[in-house]
C-alpha cells in the first residue's frame, strides 16, 4: 500500500505546488472550486451510474450505512471527551468536532480503495457510505454543530437544499430504479461513463492538494491537533474494526470500511468554519496534519488488517 500512496502523493503534491507557486497567475482556490464542481456535478454522477446501474447496491448496504453513521457519532463523542480534558472554547470545540467526526471518505477514500481493492468493490462501498450516511449527516448534523458553536446563525433550509439538489445522490437513485426495473445499461454509454468515472480519482487528489493550507500552523494549537489527530487516525479506525465484528462484516469489505474510518478530516469543514465563524485556522491545521499523517497511518492499518485476516499484504 505504501507504493500506492506514494503514487497518489504525486498528484496531491502537484496540487500543493500549484497552490504555492500560482503559475501563469492561477488562482488556486478558484481552480480547486472549478475542479470540485466538475467532479461533483458531472463526473461523480457518472461514476455512480457506472457502479450501480446494472451492478446494484452493495449486498451489505444497510450495514455499511450504519457503520458510517456510527463512526461519525463516535467521533463526536470522542471530541466531547477531549473537550473535558482540554476545556476548549466554543469555536475550537466546533472545529474539532467537525474535523474528528467527518472524514474525507470520497476525495481520498475513493482513490485509495480503488487502487487497493479495484473499482468493483471500492465504488459501491464509497457510494454507500458517502451518499447514504456521511453526506446527509454533513448537511444536517454538521450544519447544526457549526452554527451552535460558531457565531453565525444556521441556514438549515440551505443545508437541506444542498442535500436535495445533489447530483450524485440523484444518480444513485436513478441507477437503482433503472436496475430494479430490469432496464439494462445501453452499450453506447459504457465507454463515456467509464471514461468519466476513471477521471474522478486523479482530479480528486489534485483538488485535495490544492485545498491543503500549509500556512495554518499555530504553535498554540499543536497539542490539540496532535491529540485530535490521534483520535482521528487511530481511535476511529480501531472503533471501526470492532464495529465490523459486531456487524459481521469480513474480508475486503471490512478492510475497506476500517480504512474509510481512518481517513483524514474532510476539506469541506474549512468552508463550514469560515461560514459559521468557527476556528478556521485550527481546522485547516487539523485537516492538513491528518492528511499528511494518513500517508503513514493508512499503510499501517492495511498491514494490521492483512495480519488479522491472515492474508498477504
Amino acid at each position: 500500500m505504501t507504493g500506492v500512496l506514494a503514487q497518489m502523493s504525486v498528484l496531491i503534491l502537484s496540487g500543493v505546488v500549484l497552490r504555492r507557486l500560482r503559475p501563469f497567475g492561477i488562482d488556486p482556490e478558484r481552480l480547486r472550486r472549478t475542479i470540485t464542481g466538475l467532479v461533483f456535478n458531472a463526473l461523480l454522477p457518472a461514476l455512480v451510474l457506472s457502479a450501480l446501474w446494472g451492478g446494484g447496491a452493495h449486498p451489505q448496504g444497510w450495514k455499511i450505512s450504519l457503520f458510517g453513521v456510527a463512526i461519525v457519532l463516535f467521533g463526536l463523542a470522542a471530541t466531547l471527551c477531549l473537550d473535558r480534558a482540554l476545556h476548549l472554547d466554543r469555536r475550537q470545540l466546533g472545529a474539532a468536532m467537525l474535523g474528528i467526526a467527518f472524514s474525507n471518505v470520497t476525495f481520498l477514500g475513493l482513490p485509495v480503495l480503488e487502487r487497493l481493492f479495484g473499482p468493483e468493490l471500492a465504488r459501491p462501498i464509497v457510494i454507500q457510505i458517502d451518499l447514504f450516511s456521511t453526506a446527509p449527516l454533513v448537511f444536517t448534523l454538521g450544519v447544526y454543530i457549526a452554527s451552535r458553536y460558531g457565531g453565525a446563525p444556521a441556514n438549515l433550509s440551505a443545508a437541506l437544499r444542498a442535500l436535495i439538489v445533489n447530483p450524485p445522490l440523484w444518480a444513485a437513485f436513478a441507477a437503482l430504479l433503472l436496475g430494479g426495473h430490469g432496464i439494462p445499461r445501453p452499450a453506447v454509454l459504457e465507454t463515456p461513463l467509464e471514461t468519466a468515472a476513471s477521471s474522478v480519482a486523479p482530479l480528486m487528489l489534485l483538488a485535495l492538494g490544492l485545498g491543503l493550507r500549509w500556512n495554518a500552523w499555530r504553535k498554540e494549537n499543536t497539542r490539540l491537533v496532535a491529540l485530535a489527530s490521534g483520535l482521528k487516525l487511530i481511535a476511529l479506525p480501531l472503533f471501526g474494526l470492532s464495529l465490523t465484528h459486531g456487524l459481521e462484516i469480513s474480508g475486503d469489505t471490512r478492510a475497506a470500511l476500517v480504512l474509510e474510518a481512518g481517513m483524514p478530516s474532510m476539506l469541506l469543514g474549512i468552508v463550514y468554519c469560515d461560514r459559521y465563524r468557527l476556528d478556521t485556522g485550527l481546522y485547516a491545521m487539523l485537516a492538513t496534519t491528518t492528511t499528511v499523517l494518513a500517508l503513514a497511518s493508512l499503510p499501517a492499518w492495511h498491514l494490521v488488517l492483512g495480519t488479522i485476516a491472515g492474508e498477504p499484504t
